[in-house]
């Protein structure tokens, strides 16, 4: 399935995984739907199976995301309101792993639980050390 190549699922063993799939949801958003809202409630992850979508900030437009993205991840991981809107500019379609499922899956299989944890960690890590190193070339004199 497409979604074991999502680094969320790496190292997961197929039954592991397969223990997970049935806790994820399918949701399509069609072309100008706001999926989620800047300053709103999200508690879902969303991979992002088919389609395109914009990352907004204020109304100006941030990054564009397509298909084997994921967002949604920084409010899974702490309670707070979305930081950006995120609008379907296709016909998107995503699948979902909703904080509620991830609690089922910790109540139930730990060690699964723990992989995808570290594997959010990691990924979280890796957008944070892009993002300092667009600051630090932004911040470098023009020579």
């Amino acid at each position: 399935m497409v979604l074991q190549q999502y680094s969320l699922f790496d190292g997961l063993e197929k039954e592991q995984f397969d223990k997970v799939l049935p806790f994820m949801n399918h949701e399509t958003f069609e072309a100008g739907t706001d999926i989620i809202v800047e300053d709103g409630p999200n508690s879902k992850i969303h991979f992002i199976i088919e389609g395109h979508v914009t990352v907004m900030k204020g109304g100006i437009t941030l990054m564009e995301l397509k298909k084997g993205s994921v967002f949604g991840e920084m409010e899974v991981l702490e309670v707070l309101p979305v930081v950006a809107t995120i609008k379907a500019l296709t016909t998107t379609k995503v699948m979902t792993l909703s904080v509620d499922a991830l609690g089922e899956i910790y109540e139930t299989d730990l060690e699964t639980y723990s992989f995808i944890m570290m594997n959010l960690a990691r990924d979280l890590s890796r957008r944070l050390r892009r993002l300092n190193i667009r600051v630090i070339k932004a911040s470098l004199p023009v020579e």
